[in-house]
């Protein structure tokens, strides 16, 4: 298990602190554009974000391969 802590890059992130960072490198209109769900584009907040990206496993998963994007564009 240790293993896993130290090879997975989400290990130890939040999703709260997922959809924040993106939100600031690229916006709500952008993050629409990327992933195309209801959330980003009309009255797009944080918190009801949270709340879809909690129960849509589909969507997360895509929220968590863009997050993992930003982190190597990021250390480039």
């Amino acid at each position: 298990m240790n293993n896993e802590k130290n090879t997975n890059p989400l290990h130890g992130i939040t999703l709260a602190k997922m959809l924040e960072e993106l939100e600031a490198e690229y916006g709500f209109e952008e993050l629409g554009n990327l992933i195309n769900v209801k959330c980003f584009n009309m009255n797009p907040s944080i918190k009801s974000c949270l709340t879809f990206f909690r129960k849509t496993d589909w969507a997360r998963a895509k929220l968590q391969k863009l997050y993992l994007e930003f982190l190597e564009n990021e250390n480039k």
